[in-house]
């Protein structure tokens, strides 16, 4: 199995709120957010929602797609390591032949 994506959280502490000298606390007053939400995210308590990803690029000018795209690839490591279990019977869907009656 593949190395575990970073979490958007990990990315957001390290490659921004540290390199910017931003507290927490500064970062949810300034996007409209909780410092406990800000806080969950940032310990991988809680996914990035759409609306968070929105507030953090218009913050940080970055692309809402690279907050999302965090998250899902997180998201999908996720599920695959501890939900595998779900997936082990399903099958490639093979289109049955049609036969036309002309």
């Amino acid at each position: 199995m593949k190395r575990e994506p970073t979490h958007p959280g990990v990315i957001l502490k390290e490659e921004f709120l540290i390199s910017m000298g931003l507290t927490q606390t500064e970062l949810s007053s300034l996007i409209n957010s909780t410092p406990n939400t800000v806080s969950e995210i940032i310990n991988k308590k809680r996914s990035l929602t759409t609306e968070m990803a929105i507030k953090l690029s218009k913050f940080f000018g970055t692309s809402v797609e690279l907050w999302l795209n965090l998250q899902n690839q997180y998201d999908i490591y996720y599920t695959l390591a501890n939900h595998s279990s779900k997936f082990v019977g399903i099958r490639p869907y093979k289109e049955r032949k049609v036969s036309l009656n002309l």
